[in-house]
């Protein structure tokens, strides 16, 4: 009898117990506050796409985990589309964060990654063990999944240089909730080298953290 990840006919093939998850950063910053959080995205985008390159360098899975914008008959091409359209706010955050064809892609009506989304499934079939969370906003939609993550028993790790928010005091809340409450490394994306990343893959997660 096939396996559970041969059911999906090669749909997902990538085997990783790490798994980098880009959340809401297909974004076209029509809101009331996006100025103030573009001020401190898009320092932040650059430590991140850095940080994507080297996880897909290392073969690590790259998930981009996005909010629908309340368009239900959009698919994710179309909200890239839109999110890099002149009269869009976000349009440079998003081009330098724009998916590659390899990456994975989930949508999601509400704050948390995990709800009423298909991500469940996707890391089982990925043999997921940890992700490493980044995105926007740090203390909305990046903590409400890491939430939800620490809830089904996957290890979390944070870049604290890949994560936004509207304020540095959001910000830190956001970090500081993350690793006492829900138990998440924090530390540089520096600390992620294609080295680490790939031993990350099929090894148990260890991070010489600077905590």
């Amino acid at each position: 009898m096939p396996d559970d990840s041969e059911s999906l006919h090669g749909s997902a093939p990538d085997k990783s117990k790490v798994a980098l998850l880009l959340i809401d950063v297909i974004n076209d910053l029509d809101f009331p506050e996006a100025d103030q959080l573009l001020h401190f995205a898009e320092p932040m985008s650059k430590a991140l796409a850095d940080l994507a390159r080297r996880a897909r360098l290392a073969g690590v899975p790259v998930i981009y985990v996005n909010d629908n914008f309340g368009r239900w008959r959009s698919d994710f091409r179309a909200i890239v589309e839109h999110c890099l359209s002149n009269d869009s706010r976000g349009k440079s955050f998003v081009r330098r964060l724009q998916p590659e064809k390899e990456d994975y892609f989930v949508l999601k009506p509400k704050h948390s990654g995990f709800f009423s989304t298909t991500l469940d499934t996707l890391l089982e079939y990925l043999g997921v063990q940890s992700v490493i969370l980044t995105g926007v906003a740090g203390n909305i939609c990046v903590l409400f999944t890491a939430n939800d993550a620490y809830m089904r028993d996957l290890r979390l790790v944070v870049p604290r240089d890949c994560i936004a928010s509207n304020s540095q005091a959001f910000n830190d809340y956001a970090l500081k909730q993350m690793e006492t409450v829900l138990k998440s490394e924090i530390i540089e994306s520096q600390q992620l080298s294609v080295n680490v990343l790939r031993e990350l893959k099929s090894a148990s997660f260890e991070i010489a953290s600077n905590q």
